[in-house]
């Protein structure tokens, strides 16, 4: 019922680059506003939705609704949004795309989609076909939680994504475990490698952020650089960070 009484709403947490210290996109995080449990967290629900087939019509609005809200941010910043491996399994993600571009009139290479590499241990071949079509309309592809999973090497070797998304364990995890600082390191020079953009998750603390600049990510999203805001906010956020000195 949450979807038909709009119980769902978007909020964005800003990802920073950091060469320049500015605003270069957003992350759509789903929240469900409950009118008796007040808010359900997405770990409650979402494995619920996926494992019913709800996700899909779920993630369609997520889509819809992220495209037409971004598209009148100020300046050239992109949305990143999730999309789940069911919806992949029911086909016409391709089709839903290109229509919530058409609506929203935002640009395909501001759309940024985030898929875990469980979209692709299933029916590999068939994902990649599709994400094949999306980079094709100018869409950018994200892998998202990189490292978490069993075989994201390959999967680099198979698609050109355009950004790893590390995993914010990794960045936790480098303020205690040298192996956490060596795996950070290592998925930074992949990236840069293979001309990807590593986006590092989960930044809490400035000794982390400083941690994770020297390592050569080139781009940060966490707490301590932008908490996810509603999209009445954004404007007004990007207001006070894309000032003329500063951001391009």
């Amino acid at each position: 019922r949450a979807l038909a009484l709009r119980e769902f709403e978007l909020d964005y947490q800003p990802q920073i680059d950091l060469s320049s210290d500015c605003p270069v996109g957003f992350e759509a995080l789903l929240r469900w506003n409950h009118p008796k449990r007040g808010r359900v967290s997405p770990l409650a629900f979402i494995p619920l939705a996926e494992e019913t087939g709800l996700i899909t019509p779920i993630g369609e609005w997520v889509l819809r609704t992220a495209c037409q809200e971004a598209s009148s941010w100020r300046g050239d910043i992109s949305i990143a949004i999730n999309i789940s491996a069911v919806q992949f399994r029911g086909g016409g993600l391709v089709e839903t795309v290109l229509s919530a571009l058409s609506q929203s009139g935002l640009k395909p290479e501001l759309l940024e989609l985030e898929i875990t590499e469980s979209s692709l241990i299933d029916n590999t071949e068939m994902v990649l076909s599709t994400l094949r079509q999306l980079k094709e309309i100018g869409v950018r592809i994200s892998m998202d939680d990189f490292g978490t999973g069993y075989s994201s090497l390959s999967y680099l070797q198979k698609f050109p994504f355009d950004k790893i998304k590390i995993d914010q364990s990794f960045v936790r995890g480098a303020d205690e475990s040298s192996n956490s600082r060596a795996l950070l390191k290592a998925i930074a020079s992949i990236g840069a490698s293979l001309g990807m953009k590593t986006t590092a998750e989960g930044v809490e603390t400035e000794d982390q952020l400083a941690r994770i600049r020297n390592e050569g990510c080139t781009q940060v999203q966490g707490y301590l650089t932008g908490r996810p805001m509603g999209a009445g906010a954004i404007n007004s956020f990007l207001d006070k960070k894309l000032t003329k000195d500063l951001c391009a």
